[in-house]
């Protein structure tokens, strides 16, 4: 058996039947398609700098001025787009239809090598070929509970989507089931049910384990299960009496918004993408005989402060100066200016990355001023900055919901543009105007893929 098939435990997919619980699995992630944002990273940033301020216009005193050191570390260039985001989306979609295909091959006693309609989506054998497999297999899959342990999905051959080409009523059964009938939605067109697509992942609280350490270390293995399909209707709820239902039904699935930021995702959902975007990178890098790269995850706020102002203590904004309008009179970000929304040049969301309109700042990062507000993987506390640590400070406190999100959105005045302004949202909340990016610690070249 396969390393990969393994180590299923660390990422799988989940959905939730009326009897049941359905496991899905991780697959091949395809490294030749076209480079989005997460694939461009830039830095690395390291020093030592000032965060905060020591003049705050509106008086909070939330961000007092603080000397720190910060270890070596890449940033997305732009904010995580809705295509970016589909790609997470679609794969859990995916994983589930084709675990509940080969369930079914199974129970109907039809294998790969059937070839038929169903059995071409059965599970793979399993792979014995070494005596560590071999072992692993005779001692512990055989008695497990779980009769799908160890199983792999075969994602090999393609799925069928259009319903006047199933391959068979079984196959269009499995189908109908993730699924809105039709007379169950508002334009009798058949829609799908996002409530399915969920996503399995645990991690290890080493934070927790540090404080513990006469404990076994797997009581601090953690499960999250998260709902992955964003809340489009926070575009209804942020704006009373406004007309934004063209931003419900079109923003995060037409494909002139493809390179625009995912908003209506909340910070369980932005660390679970951060999961599956590890996982699926290093499981093809070893497949391809390539070193793994550390884990991606959401910045803390001084990582977040010292990338907005590319390490410049004494920056204001992600540029130099204090002034909104640059050289050509045009807006530094994406913004609410006093005038109204559309001054700035968009009366919602700009491109993730757009060099005409809005410039990046010095060390080449879009948007770190505007657009979305971004989460953050520090929780909010007022006097944080006080006694965080020095040294890669981080403040993490799991009994509060409250979490630091920085740079201001499309929706904000100027002040939360500002590198030094902390503003929050609780953990669970979605908004329209929140998004997120990801940075990795650093590695040598000639370790990065």
């Amino acid at each position: 058996m396969k390393k990969s098939k393994l180590k299923v435990c660390s990422a799988l997919f989940l959905l939730f039947l009326s009897c049941y619980s359905l496991w899905g699995q991780r697959g091949p992630f395809d490294l030749k398609k076209p480079k989005a944002s997460e694939k461009a990273m830039i830095g690395p940033f390291s020093g030592t700098t000032f965060i905060g301020t020591s003049f705050d216009p509106f008086g909070k005193g939330d961000a007092p001025k603080k000397k720190v050191s910060i270890k070596k570390f890449l940033i997305d260039e732009s904010e995580v787009s809705n295509k970016d985001y589909r790609r997470f989306v679609k794969y859990v979609r995916d994983s589930i239809v084709r675990t509940k295909l080969a369930r079914l091959a199974m129970d109907l006693g039809l294998t790969a090598e059937d070839n038929e309609s169903l059995g071409m989506y059965a599970f793979k054998e399993i792979d014995t070929s070494n005596a560590s497999d071999k072992y692993y297999y005779e001692n512990y899959l055989l008695f497990s509970e779980n009769i799908y342990e160890g199983l792999e999905l075969n994602w090999d051959v393609d799925l069928e989507w259009d319903p006047d080409n199933y391959p068979s009523t079984y196959y269009a059964e499995v189908m109908d089931s993730i699924f809105f009938q039709k007379w169950e939605t508002y334009n009798g067109k058949r829609m799908l049910d996002v409530k399915q697509l969920k996503y399995k992942y645990t991690w290890f609280d080493a934070e927790a384990a540090a404080k513990n350490p006469d404990i076994n270390p797997k009581e601090f293995v953690r499960e999250e299960i998260v709902s992955v399909y964003p809340d489009t209707l926070v575009w209804l709820k942020d704006f009373g009496y406004s007309l934004n239902e063209q931003m419900f039904s079109e923003y995060f699935w037409h494909e002139q918004y493809d390179d625009y930021p995912v908003v209506g995702v909340n910070w369980e959902q932005a660390r679970a993408f951060c999961h599956f975007k590890t996982y699926s990178y290093n499981e093809n890098y070893e497949k391809l005989g390539k070193p793994a790269v550390p884990g991606f995850r959401l910045p803390t706020e001084a990582e977040w402060e010292y990338a907005a102002k590319n390490g410049e203590s004494d920056f204001i904004y992600p540029w130099k100066g204090e002034e909104l309008v640059n050289k050509y009179y045009g807006f530094q970000a994406n913004f609410k200016p006093p005038q109204g929304y559309s001054v700035d040049g968009e009366v919602y969301l700009a491109p993730v990355k757009d060099k005409k309109t809005f410039h990046p700042n010095k060390a080449g990062v879009y948007h770190m001023a505007g657009n979305v507000a971004e989460w953050t993987s520090s929780t909010y506390n007022e006097d944080g900055y006080e006694f965080s640590n020095p040294l890669n400070p981080q403040y993490n406190s799991p009994k509060n919901a409250r979490m630091t999100v920085r740079g201001g959105s499309w929706k904000d005045i100027a002040y939360f543009t500002r590198v030094s302004t902390r503003d929050f949202e609780f953990k669970d909340s979605a908004r329209s105007y929140i998004g997120f990016r990801t940075v990795r610690d650093f590695i040598p070249d000639k370790l990065d893929n």
